[in-house]
């Protein structure tokens, strides 16, 4: 017995813990690769390339290299920062920014705990293709469409109510078995990678980042041996179309992208982060983290244009390919025509696994963290074991023979949707909110309110505009409602009496202007700086 608990131990080693008495990540190292692993997905590998074919050459680089240093660094910057200096997940972290920044905390998790079981979901449909990679030929071979959508999916077809009514009903409600069992062998995975806490999931995560790393650049140096796979490199990195900057949709891609891959807005990096150190740099932990990432998916992106090169594929106006489209067809379609097709399919598809799945225990934990920092009687283990089984529940709706329209609708509107109004509000609660108090006692209330109105309706009534009319409309109502509003609000408002930074303590208007627009970000910064 004691030999079994000594390996036991030493298979799921028990967390060390702070001075806090709060776990602990074993090491640095582990925290980084975990968060890495959060970022690290099925999106690097598939996502990113569809979204750089789609906008057509390496002009796609500059918004998202501009949405990198922008939004993503700054946002998990502030994302970590708060984890360790709160000690707390995202909910237990904003309620001490502000009492009434909860919901701000909540919406994180809600954007993590509803995609983790459609995620799940998908890494089901690649186990079936892995499952399938042993069979030769190749079932897919020569039907790729048809074995995904029918073998796969497996859906039953949506039927119109009424002609030309627009309107659909969906005949299929049964559970597809396969789909099912490895939905459920995920899901026992994920409990077995994070039931333990940090102690397993700092070990788990050197094989979860480590084996996905090294397959890949196997997949890369096959796919650039292949025929014509310089045709497609060469559209990845040598076509630069300058009139492609000039469309707002490769901006809004860009950041989509940026937003995706890189897993801000899902809460899982302040989880995370609580188990850090007290004092460990959140700035340069978070450069690490969003660079690697971006070096990952850029360098993956080779493997997936070396094969389209291989296959003659162009880019089309106005037809689009989605990441589905390139995992589940266009790649696998091109590994039936490689010698040893089954070894490759084999490996793309365990790679493609093994990369989601450190996505997925991510997006688990938060809410673990959350149940954890709001209760003591329940150890961990047994709160996982409850979130894991209703995580299971809910993935059952896609394994539906409508599961994979459920899935695109969903994914829509939380991916495009949702997921950047929660980060706008993390952002508005870093500039806006935290410490207002502190703002509104130097400036006053009118001129803290009319600041603001012109801030926020800037970005909501300017991108409104943007889609609804012109992109240069929308622009100019938005510079011009921020402009008015900091012209009125420095007019306005009351000559601060506390010391500010040289430059601004040059006249009373730009003093009233610094506090307006940067005051929030200096306590920020030192608590960065004693963190």
């Amino acid at each position: 017995m004691n030999a079994l608990k000594k390996v036991g131990k030493w298979l799921a080693p028990p967390p060390e813990t702070s001075e806090d008495g709060r776990d602990q990540w074993p090491s640095r190292t582990s925290f980084i690769l975990a968060s890495m692993g959060g970022c690290a997905g099925m999106g690097n590998l598939l996502r990113f390339p569809s979204q750089v074919y789609n906008n057509n050459g390496i002009q796609w680089f500059i918004p998202y290299l501009m949405a990198i240093f922008i939004i993503a660094i700054p946002v998990l910057v502030l994302e970590i920062a708060i984890g360790q200096a709160y000690r707390g997940g995202s909910v237990i972290a904003y309620n001490n920014i502000n009492r009434r920044l909860k919901g701000v905390g909540l919406s994180l998790l809600y954007t993590a705990f509803v995609v983790g079981p459609y995620f799940v979901a998908n890494l089901a449909w690649i186990m079936i293709y892995f499952r399938n990679s042993f069979k030769s030929p190749l079932p897919w071979t020569g039907r790729g469409q048809e074995f995904y959508m029918n073998d796969v999916v497996a859906n039953v077809d949506r039927v119109e109510v009424a002609p030309g009514s627009g309107y659909v009903q969906y005949p299929g409600t049964a559970l597809i078995g396969e789909t099912v069992g490895w939905s459920a062998f995920t899901w026992f995975l994920v409990w077995l990678c994070i039931f333990r806490g940090v102690g397993l999931t700092g070990r788990v995560v050197y094989y979860t980042m480590g084996l996905p790393i090294i397959m890949t650049i196997i997949l890369i140096g096959r796919s650039a041996s292949l025929p014509n796979a310089g045709r497609g490199i060469k559209l990845y990195v040598g076509e630069f179309n300058a009139d492609q900057l000039a469309r707002g949709q490769i901006w809004q891609t860009a950041c989509g992208q940026v937003f995706f891959s890189t897993g801000v807005g899902f809460g899982y990096f302040t989880s995370y982060a609580s188990y850090n150190q007290k004092f460990s740099n959140a700035v340069m932990d978070s450069i690490l983290i969003v660079c690697s990432n971006a070096l990952f998916e850029s360098l993956a992106a080779f493997a997936v244009f070396g094969v389209i090169g291989f296959l003659g594929m162009t880019p089309t106006p106005g037809e689009r390919v989605g990441s589905f489209t390139i995992g589940f067809i266009t790649l696998p379609l091109a590994v039936t025509e490689m010698p040893g097709a089954n070894f490759w399919a084999i490996l793309l598809f365990f790679t493609l696994m093994v990369l989601g799945f450190s996505s997925a225990f991510a997006m688990l934990d938060a809410a673990v963290t959350l149940t954890m920092d709001a209760q003591k009687k329940i150890p961990r283990w047994g709160i996982v074991t409850i979130l894991v089984i209703v995580s299971f529940l809910l993935t059952l709706m896609y394994c539906t023979q409508f599961g994979f329209y459920l899935l695109e609708g969903v994914d829509r509107w939380l991916n495009d949707v949702a997921l950047v109004f929660v980060v706008l509000s993390e952002c508005i609660s870093a500039t806006t909110i935290y410490r207002m108090k502190d703002v509104i006692g130097q400036v006053g209330r009118p001129a803290f309110a009319i600041y603001n109105i012109g801030f926020l309706g800037a970005m909501v009534f300017g991108v409104a505009v943007a889609h609804a009319a012109s992109p240069g409309a929308g622009a100019g109502l938005g510079f011009g409602l921020f402009i008015a509003g900091s012209i009125l609000s420095v007019f306005i408002g009351k000559t601060p009496d506390s010391v500010v930074p040289k430059f601004w303590s040059r006249n009373p208007p730009l003093s009233r202007f610094y506090y307006l627009a940067f005051y929030s970000v200096s306590p920020l910064r030192h608590l960065l700086d004693t963190n």
